[in-house]
């Protein structure tokens, strides 16, 4: 009995062993992505708290969340040229601290200069560390196959994250305050960002460990891989910023991130004003992020089985519209919650469909750096979002105006994926001969 579970116990050790590692970092990804983003979106939780504590207005408040998404966007540059170089190991571990920092400060804050400072510049600028462009861009370098579900499922995190922790910011601050709510998510932030940045996310690229993407193996096999992307693998970021495509990206998903960050931070307000209890207001943030973790593995799963995968990106921009079309008739809980589920399917598309377009464009050896760039603008048209909430709240008493702008904002993303050329298109234009075998 004892020699067969020895026997059982190896075997399953081998098939351990044996996984690629590229799923590794899938599920440092998952994690990270969860704690940075679920952190970060819980500070809708606290500005109700804060108002009433202090009497600071609602723009006031909502600027600290712009403050934190410059800095996300700002580090975003300077970390996704880093991590086409190196492990994120280091990257993730010093943003964790920096974020852990920045939660301990924001629970001391007395006056919105240090709110500012604490959660605008520490946990913005850490958090970058361990977003989007260093987790999605990392995941990105392990697949070209399967890259679509790999990011996909990496991206889920968000989601759980976005459950699971508003939820508890919303449970502390209802029994014990805003300042506890902060601490906990530091602590939470810190255990779990070291443990995972110092086991998962060692390794940076398949090809500098002997590796395929996708999980071969072989020299002649990672020569197939070179040549088989296409010529913008080793292009400069100059040549980026020249092609229209960069910037039909980057107006289809500022607009994304306009809708999506100005509905986190004032959402609960909303819902507060339909006469839900806070923690239940609070825990719809949960439900929107439910409905994303399955958003993003269907547009990952999508992208891998079309041609082009813009029109992944198009399904995820009208869902979300279709979704803020019900809020503005919204006049029940009910509809809220439904208006919730269906507006996070659609928003689950935001955070998987960048990468995978600019891998799928741009070739995969400079995602770091290009996906950094478009997050910068990302983030910077982004987080005009949550002020621009808070003014329409301030001046009109309501936020029926905002709703109908994140909606405009949404069918012009949709619509302008149109626009954005696919390879051969691209390949034509640029030789003027539509006839020519395309050059990727």
């Amino acid at each position: 009995m004892t020699e067969k579970r020895i026997r059982l116990g190896l075997k399953v050790m081998s098939r351990t062993i044996n996984i690629y590692w590229g799923w590794y970092v899938v599920l440092g990804a998952f994690v990270m992505l969860g704690v940075n983003y679920g952190s970060r979106y819980s500070f809708g939780v606290f500005v109700g708290s804060m108002f009433e504590d202090y009497g600071w207005s609602m723009s006031t408040i909502s600027l600290a969340a712009t403050a934190n998404l410059i800095m996300y966007a700002l580090g975003g540059v300077l970390w996704g040229r880093v991590i086409d170089r190196a492990s994120p190991r280091w990257v993730i571990t010093a943003g964790v601290i920096m974020s852990s920092l920045g939660f301990l400060g924001a629970s001391t804050a007395t006056s919105p200069m240090q709110l500012y400072l604490y959660y605008g510049v520490l946990c913005g600028f850490g958090g970058s560390c361990f977003g989007l462009v260093v987790c999605s861009s990392s995941v990105g370098k392990w697949f070209i196959r399967k890259q679509g579900v790999a990011v996909g499922i990496g991206t889920m995190g968000i989601g759980l994250g976005t459950l699971l922790l508003p939820a508890l910011a919303g449970w502390m601050v209802k029994h014990y305050g805003w300042r506890p709510g902060f601490l906990t998510l530091g602590a939470t932030l810190l255990v779990l960002g070291i443990l995972v940045s110092q086991t998962l996310m060692r390794k940076s690229t398949p090809e500098r460990h002997g590796l395929y993407p996708d999980g071969e193996r072989g020299e002649q096999c990672r020569r197939a891989a070179d040549d088989g992307n296409n010529e913008y693998i080793s292009t400069s970021i100059q040549r980026i910023f020249r092609d229209s495509r960069f910037w039909v990206l980057t107006f289809c998903y500022s607009a994304g991130s306009f809708v999506s960050l100005m509905m986190f931070v004032h959402q609960v307000v909303y819902a507060a004003n339909l006469g839900i209890d806070h923690v239940v207001a609070a825990a719809s943030l949960g439900i929107l992020g439910v409905s994303s973790i399955f958003g993003r593995f269907f547009y990952g799963w999508l992208c891998d089985r079309l041609r082009d995968p813009r029109h992944a990106g198009q399904v995820g921009f009208f869902v979300m519209a279709v979704g803020m079309a019900i809020l503005i008739c919204a006049s029940s809980p009910t509809l809220f919650y439904f208006y919730a589920v269906i507006f996070g399917f659609g928003y689950g598309s935001l955070a998987p469909m960048p990468p995978i377009l600019l891998a799928h464009r741009f070739g995969r050896k400079i995602l770091g750096s290009a996906y950094g760039l478009l997050s910068f603008f990302l983030a910077g048209f982004g987080s005009i979002g949550p002020v621009m909430g808070g003014f329409i709240y301030d001046f009109t008493g309501s936020y029926d105006y905002a709703w109908i702008i994140n909606c405009t904002l949404l069918v012009l993303g949709m619509t302008s994926l149109c626009f954005l050329k696919s390879n051969e298109q691209h390949a034509a234009a640029r030789t003027g001969l539509s006839g020519r075998r395309p050059l990727f």
